[in-house]
């Protein structure tokens, strides 16, 4: 249907503001959008342009006047206002206790510090600790900073909690941790199965209410880019480990009765083509095929409630944050931007780096917690060596058996330009580290040399990360930060605004630019559905200090 066929369904009289015809008068008027808009017609057959404020009569003809001396113009719709706040699913909002469906995810090692958690719960937002790789007096000493900022009036916060099929004991603890300090949200990352810790924290504090609801203590947000794994995230705990748990004396036969009538994650967030672990699906591919898997899972289970779908990856502009919107996410989770924010628990260097990226300057490389397994994070590529070094020692490990089968020339340039120092010391670091932490690593390294190879290059892998953190000076070069193409795009978006310079990145300037753009463009795309011809400026929301 033609703007020219469009049915008046009254007419609009302004007041002391004019109609909005021409593309700077529309541009201004899309920026208001926390104010009703009318969509009007200058004449019979002119063209299509705004009034703002001013009084709109349904069903009325429009006359020559509205008696005032002012004309009237045909009305062909009108918007109610448009609030950031309202971007997302309300039961987000509800159930976090939150005024955006915004998320600052949990970029491991600290990365996403105490100081970033804080400043997003209380600009009532939600922000996750990235405690995955930390040691578990840190994560403890953590979460006592975050508390004692926040208190128990500001629960809108959560850690992460990274599968660990190495060292089972670990997440165990960590979920001890969680529980005993009453950590309600986690960010469940890198399952591709349900563990008893993780089904425990999950199903701890399951209770009905006099209405016969179910009331959730604990929430798992969890992390996923695969419908295989949302499978079991959409189902109810698995029997077996409810059982196992029950008898352990973890769980109560009530609370693993309730956790039968409810998905094990409520909270699923989609992850597409992002920084550190990631499969480099396209966001628009991905997250209706498992919105698709959650209306599947909803039908099949007869769940009394909605499962909320959220999206990550290649958030960094507005435009993204409200693609993501349009197709249904309940929420977005953002991580990649945030590494160059204030906050962020990255060396200065760092950040500067991340703030000249483009969106071609990330690389896959090496993980260094499934080196062996061949499996890969995204990592900034512009300023640093890592991802050309972490796959050279890949490519040696798939090539040689163990250290000693390397001929002396690559030994030698490894030791000189890679490590360093000699792999004799490495491997001796490496060991003392590996017999405090997981023996086991220590024993089948000395039964198996190959093994021994991956436990030395993954040292270096797993320190490039640190060194990044740290800052260390001399190791600049070999920096590993995880960065996805978002951070190229927001860095193309803000230049030329005050959040260009990183020293005004803080994570709630970023988190409420990206959303007041994010409405921005959504009032835009509605107008135009409506016939509107704009400019295209409108859909270009300039970053601006925002209270």
């Amino acid at each position: 249907m033609s703007p020219d066929s469009l049915i008046s369904i009254g007419h609009w009289s302004p007041d002391r503001t004019p109609p909005r015809f021409s593309p700077a008068e529309l541009t201004e008027a899309i920026g208001q959008f926390r104010r009703p808009v009318h969509v009007i017609r200058n004449g019979a057959q002119g063209p299509l342009g705004l009034g703002m404020a001013g009084t709109a009569s349904l069903g009325a003809k429009s006359g020559a006047s509205d008696g005032n001396g002012a004309s009237s113009y045909p009305l062909l719709a009108t918007l109610p206002a448009l609030y950031p706040e309202w971007l997302g699913d309300r039961s987000f909002l509800e159930a976090h206790g939150v005024r955006f469906a915004y998320v600052a995810g949990a970029m491991a090692n600290g990365i996403a510090t105490t100081e970033l958690v804080i400043a997003m719960a209380r600009a009532q937002m939600l922000g996750f600790f990235g405690s995955g790789g930390l040691e578990l007096d840190q994560v403890a000493r953590a979460i006592d900073e975050i508390q004692a900022a926040l208190g128990d009036s500001i629960p809108n916060w959560g850690a992460n909690l990274i599968h660990s099929p190495n060292e089972p004991e670990l997440e165990e603890q960590i979920v001890d941790l969680y529980l005993r300090r009453t950590v309600r949200r986690v960010s469940a990352a890198a399952y591709m199965r349900l563990t008893p810790p993780l089904v425990r924290f999950a199903c701890t504090g399951l209770t009905e209410t006099p209405q016969g609801t179910i009331a959730r203590r604990n929430h798992v947000f969890a992390k996923l880019s695969r419908p295989e794994v949302a499978r079991h995230f959409l189902s109810p705990a698995p029997r077996p480990i409810l059982d196992s748990l029950v008898a352990r004396g973890m769980l109560t036969e009530t609370e693993a009765r309730l956790a039968s009538r409810l998905p094990l994650a409520e909270d699923i967030t989609v992850e597409a083509d992002s920084g550190g672990h990631t499969d480099n699906r396209p966001l628009a591919v991905l997250l209706p095929m498992i919105m698709a898997q959650r209306d599947q899972a909803v039908a099949d289970h007869g769940y009394p409630r909605p499962i909320r779908v959220g999206a990550a990856g290649g958030l960094g502009t507005p435009a993204a944050i409200a693609a993501a919107f349009s197709l249904g996410a309940a929420y977005v989770l953002t991580g990649s931007v945030n590494q160059a924010a204030q906050e962020a628990g990255l060396a200065e260097a760092g950040k500067q780096l991340l703030t000249q990226a483009g969106i071609a300057d990330v690389a896959m490389a090496p993980s260094p917690d499934m080196f062996e397994l061949g499996v890969k994070v995204q990592v900034l590529k512009r300023g640093t060596l890592f991802a050309a070094r972490a796959n050279q020692l890949f490519d040696l490990y798939r090539s040689y058996d163990s250290i000693d089968a390397l001929p002396a020339a690559i030994r030698t340039r490894l030791e000189q330009e890679i490590f360093k120092g000699s792999l004799d010391q490495v491997w001796h670091d490496t060991r003392a580290y590996f017999g405090k932490r997981a023996p086991a690593e220590i024993e089948r390294a000395q039964k198996d040399p190959k093994h021994r190879m991956a436990l030395v290059f993954r040292w270096y892998v797993g320190k490039a990360s640190r060194w990044a953190i740290a800052g260390e000076k001399g190791r600049r070069s070999d920096y590993q930060i995880w960065c996805g193409p978002a951070m190229g795009a927001f860095n193309a978006w803000a230049k030329g605004s005050f959040l260009e310079e990183q020293i005004n990145r803080t994570v709630v300037q970023i988190a409420r630019n990206l959303l007041e753009g994010a409405a921005v463009i959504t009032r835009a795309h509605q107008l135009r559905s409506y016939g509107l011809s704009l400019p295209e400026t409108v859909f270009n929301f300039r970053p601006r200090p925002l209270r």
